[in-house]
């Protein structure tokens, strides 16, 4: 059941009356009812392997509470199963694929078989979701939550359960007990943000899918100027795949009464990669910065005692350390694949180089006296950190390293002439991303000024909200086209 298809829009509609009708102590149930149609309707059976990571999350819990000295032997085993269930489904067949290169490299057959099964919806995201409840248990942050069923709708509440936001317990448990009162606000603002987040799935990202599909899957066929405009598009496709599909899950929260956590902040308008990490899906990066980063800088600190090692201060090591092993892990979450390892490097690369390179290029960027003329200088650092972006994201969505390699070695040429086949393949996905880049601008600089989804006028709202439903009828793609984070 997909957030862009008429049965969402049936099983919304009927959720969110039901809620509202419901009395305040079993809307639990609803929720948790809701939830397991929701995960059901893709593979029914893999409710199971679900149920089995939540009773573990939830038993864990509450051992460490009640078992304290043996608090860490319960936290590494609820650890143990989460990740265990993420490796088995996930990179069980990516593991046994190297290991079957390797045993061949030396004349031996792998033994062990491939397993043809498909990957659990939105596993990656419902497993470091309860991850975090288990971290922030053990550290005392947060009390093991003793309802079973809440405990549940916790991990699987269906608006994020495939996709995200990764909620911390901190922000979204204490939710599901408080009595939620229809709030026209809520409704309105809701739906506003559920209308735009399908605007950018079906009229921008699956635009321009079209057009990335036909040249990275017959990359063999294609030149450097078709490859450069095709990633470019890419790079604004899954920018509004991902970032719709957040906002109809914030969307069709609100409009319940729950608030989640914004996972997208104008990512493309950063001036460092760094700032991109921290408007680029939101949840996931400040999970991997508390949980990884952080950590791993704090036992460095205490391992790396010498100001200098090789030459190099030792905040460089901290920080590059960390890094890269984040990074590391951040490309591993995302696919089962070296391209996406590949990926984790060299982000890591870039914000390594950041870290070496921060006080020449502040002393280049003094002397040429760009410093000088704000606006440039903002623009160039804008420019610059999109286009390393868009240049990773190559190796996200190259099929093979093989495709990879043809693909840069393309941009040395950079031959023409652009590939298409309609001028419609190429005109609507720039209208499209122009549309969204106005929009943004205003956000970031005249939030205030023009304003048309948020007039105060409600005539003024709803002619846009209309426009922007008769541009989906009109323009949109209607293909059924999942998003693109649900194979994660």
């Amino acid at each position: 059941m997909l957030f862009n298809s008429l049965d969402f829009l049936f099983y919304f509609v009927f959720v969110t009356t039901a809620y509202f009708l419901f009395p305040h102590k079993y809307r639990w149930i609803l929720l948790l009812a809701s939830s397991c149609y929701f995960y059901m309707s893709f593979v029914p059976a893999y409710i199971l392997i679900l149920l089995f990571t939540i009773i573990t999350g939830y038993l864990a819990g509450i051992y460490m509470e009640t078992r304290p000295h043996k608090k860490r032997t319960f936290f590494l085993a609820g650890l143990i199963v989460n990740i265990g269930v993420l490796a088995f489904f996930k990179y069980f067949n990516f593991l046994n694929e190297n290991l079957g290169f390797l045993l061949g490299g030396v004349g031996l057959k792998n033994p062990v078989p491939y397993l043809n099964m498909i990957l659990p919806i939105g596993l990656s995201f419902h497993t470091f979701q309860e991850m975090s409840y288990l971290i922030e248990v053990y550290r005392g942050k947060q009390k093991a939550e003793r309802h079973f069923g809440i405990f549940s709708v916790y991990v699987m509440f269906y608006p994020q359960l495939v996709s995200g936001p990764i909620e911390r317990p901190q922000n979204l448990l204490h939710q599901f007990y408080e009595k939620h009162k229809f709030s026209y606000e809520d409704l309105t603002e809701g739906l506003k943000l559920m209308l735009w987040g399908l605007f950018k799935k079906i009229v921008i990202a699956d635009r321009l899918a079209i057009y990335v599909d036909a040249v990275y899957n017959n990359a063999t066929h294609h030149n450097g100027i078709t490859f450069l405009l095709a990633t470019v598009f890419f790079s604004f496709q899954i920018y509004c795949d991902f970032s719709g599909y957040s906002d109809m899950a914030v969307g069709a929260a609100r409009v319940m009464g729950f608030k989640l956590t914004n996972n997208f902040n104008l990512p493309y308008l950063s001036k460092s990669v760094a700032e991109f990490w921290s408007k680029w899906h939101i949840s996931l990066s400040n999970w991997l910065r508390d949980y990884i980063y952080l950590p791993m800088v704090s036992t460095l600190s205490k391992k790396i005692t010498k100001k200098k090692v090789m030459g190099i201060d030792r905040p460089v090591w901290l920080y590059s350390g960390a890094t890269l092993v984040t990074f590391i892990v951040s490309g591993i979450w995302h696919g089962a694949a070296w391209t996406f390892v590949m990926l984790g490097l060299v982000h890591a690369f870039f914000l390594i180089f950041a870290i070496v390179t921060k006080s020449f290029r502040l002393n280049m960027a003094t002397k040429t006296g760009i410093t000088k003329v704000p606006f440039l200088y903002d623009f160039l650092q804008i420019i610059i950190t999109f286009s390393l972006v868009t240049f990773a994201y190559i190796f996200f969505r190259a099929n093979s390293f093989s495709d990879v390699s043809l693909i840069i070695k393309s941009f040395v040429h950079m031959k023409g002439p652009v590939f298409y086949e309609n001028y419609k393949d190429i005109a609507y996905p720039v209208i499209g991303i122009l549309f969204l880049t106005f929009v943004e601008l205003k956000r970031r600089y005249f939030n205030e000024s023009f304003a048309v989804m948020n007039n105060r006028k409600w005539y003024v709202q709803s002619a846009a909200c209309a426009t922007l439903i008769i541009v989906i009828l009109l323009v949109g793609v209607f293909d059924g086209s999942q998003f693109i984070y649900f194979q994660f």
